[in-house]
């Protein structure tokens, strides 16, 4: 698009290598590993992997260090990338009630049956800057712990803590819809409005984070009818099985770490159903809670209709709330401005001179 500017394929070229340059950095500093961040920028990573929808740490951890840490651009590398992917096979339905949890925590129980797992989370950490990092310290707690008297990570199943309140029918029971008909696919099918469930937790789940955090917020301000309570987060592996057709049971083909949120709301109740807590669902790649309680909190939104509740806010509108999330499109769309449009410029350029003298000749015409 840049051929007509001066230099044209040369300028393009001194261009690249100045990002490179740029990249690269402090020539005596050492150059950050793809390994690096794979291990020490997991929340980063888990981010752009959720939003480029392809679980992969090691090429996601290449695509910000490709991208100078941008993580909309590391975004748009890894879904670019994974558009040539061809399609081997489809896996069975994750069951994250036997997620092996590193951290799970609720909201609404003071004995959570199962207990809390605290894990790794800044939740109980002082927002403060650590200057000894500056320094190349290494936290105190990996100084003073010898590695063979550190504490294991809770690595055994723990159920989900909603499941007494839902066999007493205080929980909406999370089921398949009517029919259990087949899933839209959104990297192959553009979506249609009105979408299902389906289709926009699709959506959520490689929304840009700050659109739908911005939108979260928005419905525990008053722009929506939400009273949310965090009846269930967890983060942890969980095992990705697939069932090939030349044989009759699953097998196991490896595992991914997801984070998973079910917001619970009031609901009054109607003539068809009585009085009970219904659910947001969020699930994400990595650990990202915040974008999992984000998009808990949305989905409930975007079930207005479902519930015969005014809809009256941004956040639960769907093609409002949905399609504007795409940070990949959302980025290309307000970037392209930066390509030429002087042809465009010029025509409206014209037309302001014009309209400014009518303007200028009716002024005249109307002095005595």
């Amino acid at each position: 698009m840049y051929i007509a500017v001066k230099g044209g394929e040369s300028a393009i070229k001194a261009s690249r290598d100045l990002l490179a340059a740029a990249r690269r950095g402090d020539l005596n500093l050492p150059a950050i590993g793809v390994a690096q961040v794979q291990e020490q920028m997991g929340m980063l990573v888990g981010r752009v992997m959720a939003e480029a929808s392809l679980y992969d740490p090691e090429l996601a951890a290449l695509a910000l260090v490709q991208a100078q840490g941008d993580a909309i651009e590391a975004a748009f590398l890894l879904r670019a990338y994974r558009s040539t992917l061809p399609r081997l096979a489809f896996s069975a339905p994750l069951n994250c009630d036997a997620m092996r949890p590193q951290r799970r925590i609720s909201a609404i129980f003071k004995d959570l049956p199962g207990g809390q797992v605290l894990g790794p989370t800044y939740d109980y950490t002082q927002r403060l800057l650590d200057f000894g990092l500056l320094r190349g310290d290494a936290p105190a707690a990996v100084d003073q712990v010898p590695p063979e008297q550190a504490p294991e990570q809770a690595q055994s199943v723990i159920s989900n803590a909603l499941e007494a309140l839902s066999a007493q029918g205080l929980i909406e029971p999370a089921l398949p819809p009517d029919g259990d008909p087949e899933p839209l696919d959104i990297t192959r099918d553009p979506p249609r409005y009105p979408l299902p469930r389906c289709g926009r937790l699709q959506m959520l789940a490689r929304a840009d984070e700050g659109w739908v955090l911005g939108l979260a917020y928005s419905t525990q301000r008053g722009y929506a009818f939400t009273h949310p309570f965090a009846g269930d987060i967890r983060f942890g592996a969980v095992t990705v099985s697939l069932q090939p057709d030349e044989l009759d049971f699953e097998i196991e083909v490896g595992e991914v770490e997801l984070t998973e949120c079910q917001m619970l709301n009031q609901f009054v109740g109607s003539e068809g159903a009585p009085p009970q807590f219904t659910r947001g669902y969020g699930l994400v790649f990595g650990h990202g809670e915040r974008k999992a309680m984000a998009m808990s909190l949305l989905d409930r939104a975007l079930r207005a209709d479902e519930f015969g509740e005014q809809v009256s806010s941004p956040a639960q509108q769907q093609e409002f709330a949905l399609p504007q999330g795409d940070s990949v499109e959302a980025s290309g769309f307000v970037q392209h401005l930066k390509l030429p449009h002087y042809v465009t410029f010029e025509s409206e350029l014209q037309l302001i001179r014009q309209l400014r003298q009518e303007r200028s000749d009716r002024q005249a015409a109307e002095q005595p």
